[in-house]
């Protein structure tokens, strides 16, 4: 039996708090490695242009979707980096704010839940500065050689990290269920989980 690992996996044990992470990008590497939807296969996108590398694990979280018509993405601090298909728990402590394009490109921030180096990390004010800059400074210049500019646009807290991933997922069910013929809300709408039963379609596909 197959498993989606989008569709199959949980958002996580104590979502938002804790949440489940698909490492698609191992952390140092260059390789833009994605999580095919409806193959369940991993697929090498493409090599980064400009001579930059992902400065953390970065993948998605499962049975999320965002704005941008993909999953939720999350950039997870670690000390060594995991691979390619790693499932791993992961605590949100910010979320960076970008654009690609014009359009939304957030970035949930989130550090290893059972690593104990990170433990007494609660916020992305907690980190060091430095790394704050490396984060902002990866996202903003790592399409320029593609001919793409990113804008950033801040950080944003922990609790505004979660009520995004609380809004992807209800985005998501939304996304199974066909009712996405509606205007997306904006943050600022975006402030409580919605308690809604959610629905279990017995056939979907994501293209």
């Amino acid at each position: 039996m197959s498993v989606n690992l989008w569709h199959d996996l949980e958002v996580g044990p104590d979502a938002p708090n804790i949440i489940n992470v698909i490492v698609e990008i191992p952390k140092g590497s260059r390789n833009k490695y994605e999580y095919h939807k409806t193959s369940g296969a991993f697929k090498l996108d493409r090599v980064l242009y400009s001579p930059v590398h992902y400065p953390g694990d970065y993948g998605f979280v499962p049975q999320t979707y965002y704005t941008d018509g993909d999953p939720l993405d999350v950039l997870v601090m670690t000390n060594l980096p995991t691979f390619t298909g790693c499932i791993v728990e992961a605590r949100p402590i910010g979320l960076f704010r970008m654009l690609d394009k014009g359009d939304a490109d957030d970035k949930v921030l989130a550090v290893l839940h059972y690593d104990p180096f990170f433990q007494e990390y609660s916020d992305y004010q907690d980190l060091p500065q430095h790394y704050l800059r490396e984060v902002e400074h990866f996202f903003t210049v790592y399409k320029d050689l593609e001919g793409t500019r990113v804008e950033p646009v801040g950080w944003e807290n922990a609790a505004y990290a979660k009520e995004r991933i609380y809004f992807a997922i209800d985005h998501y069910w939304d996304m199974r269920a066909g009712r996405l013929n509606r205007p997306v809300p904006s943050p600022a709408a975006i402030l409580q989980p919605q308690n809604q039963a959610q629905p279990q379609p017995q056939t979907y596909e994501h293209e």
